[in-house]
């Protein structure tokens, strides 16, 4: 039997060269994502990738083939999950791939705003040079509190490289035993709020759901350390944005990076975009050329685990 996939936007080559080689795949790369030619095409396919486009039941219930939808990713709020677990539709995500990447642009994060390099930069460029550098606030790493929110394999890999700055890293995360943060060198918080009171680094690292939808709001910012700094590389919607740009505006906190927002591509008018107490980048945590390669391959190499039942269950979304 031969397998028609359909790849939902462009992958890395080594993710498509999976399929190419092997001869019970085929592949189609679908690039327009309107609904109208989803619902065209989709119905063909046994099983998709999917990258950042939406799957809702106005284009799922046309699909009566589609067996598995495989993430180029970790999240998966553009998916229908009520329609995929009514239809017995697999989802899988790609559980390995990036966690070295995202680790690494928080670390990049953490540094650029500790450091004040943008403003730095800009200085320089302005032809200031020395004349503002002592009136820029800039910290250490070392002997700073940090806490990671979520503890999979993104925190365990951000740890490590927190922990090489002699930091103190706090986590919070309910479902990870305490025992397996010690292991990884880290101390255990029980609630969120109780970590954001301590911390001077925090790193977002958990879904978007109904309880954390604007989890880090003003009320939160103004219980925080003036010192403190936020990353965001998990989802838009967690931290409140307007609530984030007072909470700058007022110095309740020293800055802010995000690299997911509440509407992406951000919107022109978003305040955030002219604050230079915040660094943006266009949800690219994984853009590294070895992981966008790693993710790629294990997209594809996915679907083909899931039809010949070898497929990791760590790679599949319980429902």
């Amino acid at each position: 039997m031969k397998y028609k996939i359909a790849v939902i936007e462009e992958i890395h080559k080594d993710g498509l060269d999976l399929l190419e080689k092997h001869p019970d795949y085929e592949f189609e790369l679908i690039t327009d994502v309107s609904e109208t030619n989803l619902i065209k095409k989709l119905p063909d396919f046994d099983a998709c990738t999917l990258r950042v486009s939406k799957l809702d039941e106005n284009i799922l219930k046309h699909c009566k083939k589609l067996k598995a939808i495989s993430r180029h990713g970790v999240g998966y709020d553009n998916v229908d999950l009520n329609f995929i677990k009514k239809n017995d539709i697999s989802l899988l995500i790609t559980a390995t791939a990036n966690a070295v990447a995202v680790a690494e642009h928080v670390i990049s994060m953490f540094l650029a705003l500790s450091k004040s390099i943008i403003r730095y930069d800009k200085e320089v460029r302005d032809g200031n040079f020395k004349d503002n550098s002592n009136k820029i606030e800039t910290f250490e790493l070392l002997n700073k509190n940090i806490l990671i929110a979520g503890f999979g394999r993104i925190g365990k890999k951000l740890i490590s490289r927190c922990l090489s700055f002699d930091t103190k890293v706090y986590v919070y995360d309910p479902y990870v035993d305490e025992k397996i943060i010690k292991e990884h060198g880290g101390i255990k918080v029980n609630s969120i709020e109780e970590g954001l009171k301590i911390a001077d680094y925090i790193s977002l690292h958990m879904p978007l759901t109904k309880e954390t939808k604007d989890l880090l709001n003003y009320s939160v910012f103004k219980q925080m350390k003036k010192n403190s700094i936020i990353v965001n590389t998990a989802r838009g919607g967690i931290i409140n944005e307007s609530d984030l740009e007072k909470a700058l505006n007022e110095k309740l906190i020293f800055g802010a990076a995000l690299d997911v927002f509440s509407k992406e591509p951000v919107e022109k008018n978003n305040p955030l975009l002219k604050n230079n107490k915040v660094i943006l980048s266009p949800h690219s945590a994984t853009f590294t050329d070895e992981c966008t390669s790693r993710m790629g391959i294990e997209t594809t190499k996915n679907i083909i685990d899931f039809f010949e039942n070898k497929l990791d269950k760590s790679m599949i979304v319980k429902l």
